[in-house]
């Protein structure tokens, strides 16, 4: 029987791409929602690191099983690195993902093309019920662009243009984006790790 990891989201993009980045671990995947787990984590950190420790050590610690919690966020550089680890809740606690993009676009809505760089962070923390923790992270840089284009993704996908392939992150393919973006980057060392420990574990029954 394989031993269980809780991802600590009930975000719907989040759980169907780490889910593809994690295929073939030696786990059962399993989500909050599918346990019966409902607990709004204070992403009170001040910092990306801090926020996947609190999401992640809230749900081993509620559960019993490994956790893997992650956050990421948006820097603009024309924004000074905002809006940062705030980039869920900059337009407001109930803001959706248009919401946050319109805010995003109106507020560099003077700045040319040519300064609107920016980068996606990303910061995975798996907690171990042994009291472990294992921080892995990824970036991926880009240009903010003057208006949302493409229909996969989520969050700021649409308006986060990626020079190398001349797409936003939301004309991507699912393996594109996977292979490239800051999640993708922080979760494939996630898998190295998990990889790593789950024989510590297995049960040692066999029947």
């Amino acid at each position: 029987m394989l031993p269980k990891l809780l991802l600590a989201t009930n975000n719907a993009g989040k759980i169907r791409e780490i889910r593809v980045l994690l295929s073939g671990i030696p786990y059962e995947i399993i989500t909050p929602k599918e346990v019966g787990i409902n607990i709004d984590v204070d992403e009170s950190g001040t910092t990306y690191e801090a926020n996947a420790r609190l999401k992640a050590i809230t749900l081993m610690q509620a559960s019993g099983f490994t956790a893997l919690g992650d956050d990421s966020g948006l820097e603009v550089e024309a924004l000074q690195g905002e809006p940062g680890i705030r980039s869920a809740r900059w337009a407001g606690e109930k803001a959706t993902d248009a919401d946050r993009i319109a805010y995003l676009l109106e507020k560099l809505k003077d700045v040319p093309p040519a300064k609107r760089q920016a980068r996606f962070v990303c910061m995975v923390a798996i907690a171990e019920p042994n009291g472990k923790i294992h921080i892995c992270e990824g970036e991926c840089q880009g240009v903010i662009t003057l208006s949302p284009q493409g229909s996969f993704g989520h969050g700021y996908d649409p308006v986060f243009f990626v020079p190398e392939y001349g797409k936003t992150m939301a004309e991507l393919s699912m393996e594109t984006k996977n292979r490239i973006s800051h999640r993708g980057q922080a979760v494939r060392k996630a898998r190295e790790v998990l990889t790593q420990i789950a024989p510590k574990r297995q049960t040692t029954n066999n029947f």
